[in-house]
């Protein structure tokens, strides 16, 4: 499933512009994901830059999965266009689609894989 095409048209896309926190680690607004239709977001964690996500990709999604705080923040690097994603779409979109719950464990593992990089290549303590 191309995430992009699914969501591309969808009437409740709003924009986001340079700049914009979509999201703050720590905070417990936890009721959406999101999925990037246009533009880019960068994902920081303690203060390292984990990933930037681009259009078709997914971030925001762990809170949904467990509904704990953010793990992460979000802060868009460019002007462009996003959809969220509420508890019941998400249900529904795993409900029914297969694919996109496959997508989301994808986009989960990697970013796992992401931070312990960053993590491993941090200096240790002296």
């Amino acid at each position: 499933m191309a995430t992009l095409e699914v969501f591309r048209n969808d009437p409740n896309a709003r924009p986001f512009y340079a700049g914009d926190v979509i999201f703050e680690d720590g905070s417990t607004t936890h009721d959406e994901m999101y999925v990037v239709v246009d533009g880019q977001v960068d994902i920081i964690t303690h203060g390292r830059h984990v990933e930037t996500v681009g259009p078709g990709g997914i971030f925001g999604e762990m809170a949904l999965v467990d509904r704990g705080p953010r793990s992460a923040s979000a802060i868009a690097k460019t002007d462009g266009k996003l959809v969220a994603i509420n508890e019941k779409r998400f249900l529904y979109l795993v409900g029914n689609t297969p694919y996109f719950a496959l997508e989301v464990m994808r986009t989960l593992a990697t970013r796992v894989r992401h931070m312990n990089e960053a993590i491993e290549a941090a200096p240790g303590p002296t």
